[in-house]
């Protein structure tokens, strides 16, 4: 959440940010709620002064004086206490205001698309779909896993298995190795720790409350709840990752820190029905690898353009192309400050599509969590925080649609080969 003194002393800004992102939340009702809970309080705290001064033997008229004060008092903090409650709720629905250079806008055409990065490949034979690919090389069954757990759900089988793996293992190798670290921030002219990231299995579940103070839970309609618990399906790895240090102050000695997280996430996608329905592009359960990682206010955004650097070097390594979008305000979600997409180009689509995301929260989700880190001078403030997806399921698609051969076989990327024990291609067997 913001400052309550920042959204005091910007409330233009905010106010725009409350319109440019679509939020449901009346900041004049905020205000006001704000400033009779400031006025509760100053009465509450004078009450309690007042309190304190009857000590000791008391005169009939004093012990009945008290007995007043008392009864103000608990009436006062019953009052307070109502209008804490509205006050946090009006504040969780305050979104983070958006940097300066986010595009403004109210849906993806907004989206600004900031670098291109090879060629959209076309071939001169019937070009297939990845689903196409997926059943006529028997590694994807869509219709039986339908039978078993309902729509959006697929068995991925044999050699696009060992590919995804061989993705995880290859991203695993290169993230968590020094050098490449140091090379990817050179090539970028970033000025940032060299820390490699360290790999983590996270929960898959997520308690209500934590995950409500990341900033992450999207209701019912979007995340699935266990019946009968106080937990949530995590809908990515960073869900449960965000909140390892809730309620802790960090020595910044420590910072950053960066996590690698591997997870199944599970989505609901409500409100796309119909939409994408053919292939393994929208689906309820999928893999994916993601990266997370807690800094000092002043290394929050070098992190986000670190982070989005990694995603260009994993997919440049892949031999994919892609192209770069700045999300517009509406797009990049309440907690967020900016958010880039990466759009692979899937030949057999014909069209670019979303493969990987960076979020970048400031302390906005640091302060919901309490998660903070204390200085070298001796000062404690909020870290802050930035999320991206390093490698899910996605560029499997990019990579059946773009590496297609007429013969109908699949060519696998080369620095996938040595994890996949050499081979070099995917064909009928």
């Amino acid at each position: 959440m913001l400052d309550i003194k920042y959204i005091r002393a910007n409330q233009e800004l905010v106010k725009q940010a409350i319109k440019n992102k679509k939020a449901n939340v009346d900041l004049e009702e905020l205000l006001k709620i704000d400033t009779q809970r400031r006025e509760l309080l100053e009465s509450s705290e004078s009450l309690r002064a007042e309190q304190n001064k009857h000590k000791g033997p008391q005169s009939p008229e004093q012990i009945e004086a008290l007995k007043d004060l008392k009864e103000r008092f608990k009436a006062l903090e019953k009052e307070l206490k109502e209008v804490e409650a509205r006050f946090i709720e009006l504040m969780l629905k305050i979104p983070n205001v958006p940097t300066e250079d986010t595009p403004i806008g109210m849906g993806e055409d907004a989206n600004v698309v900031s670098k291109t990065v090879g060629e959209s490949i076309k071939f001169d034979f019937p070009t297939k779909t990845h689903w196409e690919l997926g059943q006529e090389l028997d590694l994807i069954d869509k219709e039986r896993a339908t039978k078993i757990a309902g729509s959006r759900f697929a068995y991925l089988k044999g050699d696009l298995v060992r590919m995804q793996f061989a993705m995880i293992n290859f991203a695993m190798d290169r993230l968590t190795d020094p050098k490449v670290i140091q090379q990817i921030i050179k090539d970028n002219n970033l000025s940032i720790n060299d820390k490699p990231f360290v790999p983590v299995l996270p929960p898959y579940v997520i308690k209500t409350d934590i995950y409500r103070d990341t900033g992450r839970l999207n209701s019912e309609e979007v995340t699935y709840k266990l019946e009968g618990d106080d937990l949530w399906l995590n809908a990515s790895a960073e869900h449960s990752l965000a909140p390892m240090y809730q309620g802790e102050i960090l020595d910044e000695a420590q910072l950053p820190i960066r996590y690698l997280g591997y997870t199944t996430a599970f989505r609901r996608e409500a409100g796309t029905y119909g939409k994408d329905m053919e292939g393994i592009l929208r689906m309820h359960q999928f893999d994916k690898l993601e990266m997370e990682s807690f800094s000092t206010k002043e290394d929050g955004l070098q992190e986000h353009l670190f982070f989005i650097a990694v995603q260009e070097y994993l997919m440049q390594q892949l031999e994919l192309s892609y192209q770069v979008v700045l999300k517009c305000t509406a797009e990049i979600g309440g907690p967020n400050a900016r958010g880039v997409d990466i759009d692979a180009w899937m030949a057999g689509q014909n069209k670019y599509r979303e493969t990987h995301t960076a979020d970048y929260m400031t302390d906005f989700q640091a302060r919901r969590l309490q998660t903070r880190v204390r200085r070298s001078s001796g000062e404690v403030e909020f870290v802050h925080t930035n999320d991206a997806t390093a490698l899910s399921q996605r560029p499997l698609i990019a990579i059946l649609e773009n590496f297609q051969q007429e013969d109908g076989s699949v060519k696998i990327p080369e620095v996938l080969q040595k994890y996949m024990g050499g081979m070099k291609e995917i064909s009928k067997k």
